[in-house]
């Protein structure tokens, strides 16, 4: 069963943050983005069960209207794959992963130590 996504679009990083946790405390969703566009609009995705993302957006168009500009929300109920494919979900394991192998030393070529040979 496909997982719905629900999106709020902010104008400025204040209200996206009070939408991201009014939407995580409402229902039972995941945070799975926060994109930041140009000119100062946040966007924040969401997703889960239908119910539980629509009820989510629902609670965080309410509280980035109160602290900020609100630009739009909406819910995606069954996203085909492609799209959920541009929505690349928060992997901060697979991040850290990277970064640790990044910070590793790269072991340098092997060298083979010459044979002794009688002459």
């Amino acid at each position: 069963m496909g997982q719905a996504i629900g999106m709020i679009e902010t104008k400025g990083l204040i209200g996206s943050i009070e939408a991201a946790d009014a939407m995580i405390k409402a229902a039972n969703v995941t945070l799975i983005k926060q994109e930041f566009v140009d000119g100062g609009i946040v966007t924040v995705i969401i997703q889960g069960d239908v119910g539980a993302v629509q009820a989510a957006v629902d609670a965080g168009r309410e509280a980035a209207k109160r602290v900020g500009e609100l630009l739009g929300a909406h819910v995606i109920p069954r996203p085909d794959e492609s799209v959920r494919n541009m929505v690349d979900p928060l992997d901060y394991t697979n991040y850290e992963q990277q970064k640790h192998q990044q910070s590793e030393p790269k072991p340098g070529p092997k060298v083979q130590s010459a044979k002794k040979t009688d002459a």
